[in-house]
């Protein structure tokens, strides 16, 4: 009864931070969600370490938001637990004290109350939309109503381990670029604001007439000296208008994504993205016994691209009303022949997840091979496209000096 007592207690807990030293002298520290310091002290000890201080952390200090690689984290830590036959609230709590973030040990600890309390777990993870998505809830219900909340707990962290490393993938491809041509603007601003207006007073002095080249940099040199605020302040505006679009104007976020596919060097890569996660997505939800026209629900919102996500919901309707999934997914014209092909296999012979998988395991390659190709292709043309901009400008304010040369 104590102990129970102690687990609903859980979620009022608050944070403290502790240093010492373990069993082999060496000094650790960390964060510890407990109800007092000597709560803390006992826990630490317990676990061979020698306590030298300990302090509540500061309710001003700022609170660490709870990511995907979290919740991922938990998923896996949860799902070895039950597998090696540990209690679920017990898992909980091991669960939560592991955690360095206190709004995690917060959030695991209020789910774990809803779950004593009497609630499913599903029915505990879908109070928090924003850490546990519909797909999450979908296949952690269908595990308790199977009885396999162990094995769909496993299939749930190597999906989101999987998507993990995808978006990492892209954001690394995205991520290179896009900073070595913010960089270049940064420093081609301040060569046009700081150096050239001291070329320009220089050759005024001189009273001889410049060359074309050198004409243009210091005209647009007068426009950067002149118009700085409205040039950063409009690059600026665009940049939050567009980010608020996307949050909040569906209409733009659909005609973005669909703009984003048809990119030249970018949008093939992210199509095979999309299609991997919808590949892995509906292959996790289909192996776990979620039926296909509720699958396809959850489907649709993890797609990640708006022209997916849309052509999934008309691939529902469809089956819904009775047509193959196969002949669905060639009707909507979005995705390539070899997925419709394997969809179809997978249907004829009862092994659709099977093939959903491999789906998933082949584009996933190709994103690999993608993303190395294009970080290849990159950097030559990046400094291709900084020694033409640098280059061009440096040619340009000493094209007047070679000149008085070649008449002197």
């Amino acid at each position: 009864m104590a102990t129970a007592a102690r687990v609903t207690n859980f979620a009022r807990d608050v944070p403290f931070l502790w240093e010492g030293t373990d069993r082999s002298g060496k000094k650790v520290k960390g964060e510890m969600l407990a109800a007092g310091e000597a709560v803390v002290r006992q826990n630490l000890r317990k676990q061979g370490i020698t306590v030298q201080k300990v302090r509540r952390q500061s309710l001003f200090a700022r609170t660490k938001p709870i990511s995907e690689k979290d919740v991922t984290i938990f998923t896996r830590q949860l799902a070895t637990m039950l597998k090696a036959g540990v209690p679920l609230l017990q898992a909980f709590d091991i669960s939560a004290r592991s955690h360095s973030n206190p709004s995690l040990q917060k959030l695991l600890g209020e789910i774990k109350g809803t779950v004593e309390a009497g609630s499913s777990m599903s029915q505990a993870f879908r109070k928090y939309p924003k850490y546990f998505d519909g797909l999450y809830c979908n296949l952690v219900g269908a595990g308790e109503q199977a009885g396999i909340l162990d094995g769909v707990l496993d299939r749930i962290a190597t999906y989101k381990e999987k998507m993990l490393a995808l978006k990492g993938k892209i954001r690394s491809a995205m991520f290179y670029p896009i900073i070595v041509l913010v960089i270049a603007f940064v420093i081609t601003a301040g060569i046009m604001l700081f150096v050239i207006p001291a070329f320009k007073d220089m050759y005024s002095k001189g009273g001889a007439d410049l060359p074309a080249l050198t004409a243009m940099v210091m005209a647009i040199s007068d426009l950067f000296v002149e118009w700085w605020w409205a040039i950063f302040g409009g690059i600026g505006a665009a940049v939050f208008s567009i980010t608020q679009s996307i949050k909040r104007s569906p209409t733009f976020k659909a005609r973005l994504d669909a703009w984003v596919l048809k990119l030249p060097v970018f949008g093939p890569l992210i199509e095979k993205a999309t299609v991997a996660r919808w590949a892995r997505t509906f292959s996790s939800m289909f192996s776990a016994g979620v039926p296909m026209v509720e699958a396809l629900d959850s489907v649709a919102g993890a797609a990640g691209n708006h022209v997916f996500t849309e052509a999934t919901q008309k691939i529902r309707a469809d089956v819904a009303t009775g047509a193959s999934l196969a002949s669905s997914l060639q009707a909507a014209r979005v995705f390539p022949n070899m997925v419709i092909q394997m969809v179809a296999i997978g249907e004829e012979s009862g092994s659709l997840d099977t093939m959903l998988t491999k789906v998933a395991d082949y584009y996933e390659r190709e994103v690999d091979d993608a993303v190395a190709g294009l970080s290849s292709l990159m950097e030559p043309m990046i400094m291709v496209v900084l020694g033409v901009l640098i280059g061009g400008i440096v040619i340009a304010m000493y094209l007047p000096i070679f000149k008085m040369g070649s008449v002197v």
